[in-house]
């Protein structure tokens, strides 16, 4: 079966088919870097990180850009409260990026590019757009007229009578018509700048991307992605400009996550409901985060709460438990059984997820059959025989999945049988001096670890759970 995915600009499924067989060229829109990434933004990068983890398993060669905007009123803004230069912020950020998203699990880009860095390519952009007669200066700021581009609003599915509609002139503002967007800034008095032939001045946000696409993946690429937030008007101020100077499409597609709600709110700092992922990440699992954030499907809506996030630890342990015991019966297991029938029902559970994730990356539904994965082989524990063959089986489809998913499914904490029975020796001298709270906290502990012991009047056997 051929991976399906929902196309934005399309407004449906799409069977993907790339620009040049087995490559996929990719842009992924990076964030504003004036302080630590917040869960909305968290949400992107794991889910376009599972989708090329998803095309390179299977066999897609994918080159893989995301940028670092490091130039903003945002970030000039922050750097003065904080009495610091502005890439001193900006590559304190850049790092912190870096830490915050790597324990998501998140691998680097295969280029990660600055704006401070594309300013030759962004100006000479501007320069040809306006060469072309889509943008015009304006007293050192220079504008895209909207209106020259006959194809705005395609993305977005408005037409320009509609979005004109809710549109206007800031003070301030020298362009022609309301929804003409900026390119260029003229630079205010003790900003940082660049020089210009308009003088002195930074980029706009929309030509940013637009520059950095067209000099690390060429004219037109595969697959365009980013939060549903930035389908308007980001990426479709970037369709307008590189479409107008390259005359060619910008992306086959255009891929877009859903929200995220806190406590079935929107996020908002007034709301005060604003929630790093820096300090989620020293509260909870970064890998149970990552779990968390792949049970849902990618477009849509997303709940965060606590609550939800304990489910998803509790989900995770689970599967811990089911490789944990797998393992654990590896080691005393002889041949015994029906292997092959065993083997094919396994091999199926792959097939399944295959097919679930080739329908538009749906981690969601790939993640219920490693549930039912993980449910058949606690069956099979179950018996009083196993084969060691149908035992890798199980162990091996379970990895698999986990990998390319890029969730951990063993826990790096097993417990050893010898510390098992250490504890139980420590719990029985707890009961004897009747420290009852101890011997409770030691059996919720090995409880935990899918470790149940059983008092009988021969004494504490345990079993794996």
């Amino acid at each position: 079966m051929a991976i399906q995915l929902y196309n934005t600009l399309a407004r449906k499924k799409e069977t993907f088919v790339p620009l040049k067989e087995g490559k996929v060229k990719m842009y992924v829109c990076g964030p504003t870097v004036y302080n630590y990434i917040h869960i909305g933004n968290a949400r992107p990068a794991i889910v376009f990180d599972m989708v090329r983890k998803y095309l390179e398993y299977r066999g897609y060669d994918v080159e893989f850009v995301s940028n670092f905007t490091d130039v903003d009123d945002k970030i000039i803004k922050a750097a003065q409260e904080m009495q610091e230069e502005v890439p001193v912020l900006a590559e304190r950020f850049i790092e912190a990026y870096f830490e915050d998203t790597g324990a998501l699990g998140v691998k680097k880009a295969d280029y990660h590019p600055r704006v401070t860095e594309t300013m030759p390519e962004i100006i000479a952009f501007i320069e040809a757009l306006i060469r072309k007669g889509y943008a015009y200066e304006a007293d050192g700021d220079v504008y895209f007229e909207t209106k020259a581009f006959k194809e705005y609003g395609k993305l977005s599915s408005q037409s320009v009578h509609d979005l004109q509609l809710g549109a206007r002139i800031e003070i301030g503002e020298k362009k022609n018509d309301p929804l003409d967007f900026v390119l260029w800034k003229q630079a205010k008095e003790g900003e940082i700048s660049w020089d210009s032939p308009w003088g002195q001045g930074r980029p706009g946000w929309h030509i940013e991307c637009s520059a950095m696409v067209k000099k690390y993946l060429g004219d037109t690429i595969d697959i365009h992605a980013g939060g549903q937030d930035l389908a308007f008007p980001h990426h479709e101020n970037e369709i307008a400009q590189s479409e107008a100077l390259n005359e060619a499409s910008m992306a086959k597609y255009w891929l877009h996550n859903g929200y995220i709600q806190i406590n079935n709110e929107k996020m908002s700092k007034s709301l005060g409901n604003f929630v790093l992922v820096h300090d989620i990440i020293q509260q909870h699992q970064p890998e149970v985060v990552r779990f968390f954030m792949l049970q849902s499907h990618y477009r849509s809506p997303l709940n965060f709460s606590e609550e939800l996030l304990a489910s998803a630890k509790n989900s995770l342990e689970r599967i811990h438990t089911t490789t944990n015991n797998l393992k654990h019966r590896l080691q005393e297991s002889a041949d015994f059984g029906e292997v092959n029938d065993w083997v094919e029902k396994i091999q199926q559970y792959k097939e399944a997820f295959i097919e679930e994730m080739d329908d538009d990356f749906n981690s969601a539904n790939g993640i219920s059959v490693l549930f039912d994965l993980v449910k058949k082989a606690n069956h099979y524990l179950e018996e009083k025989h196993s084969s060691k063959q149908v035992l890798e089986a199980f162990l091996g489809t379970i990895r698999e999945i986990g990998d390319v998913l890029d969730i951990p499914v063993e826990s790096g904490e097993e417990i050893l049988d010898e510390e098992i029975e250490r504890l139980i020796e420590e719990r029985k001298q707890a009961r004897k001096e009747r420290n009852f709270a101890r011997a409770d906290e030691i059996r919720d502990s090995l409880k935990e670890q899918g470790i149940i012991l059983e008092d009988t009047p021969q004494g504490t056997r345990w079993k794996r759970e």
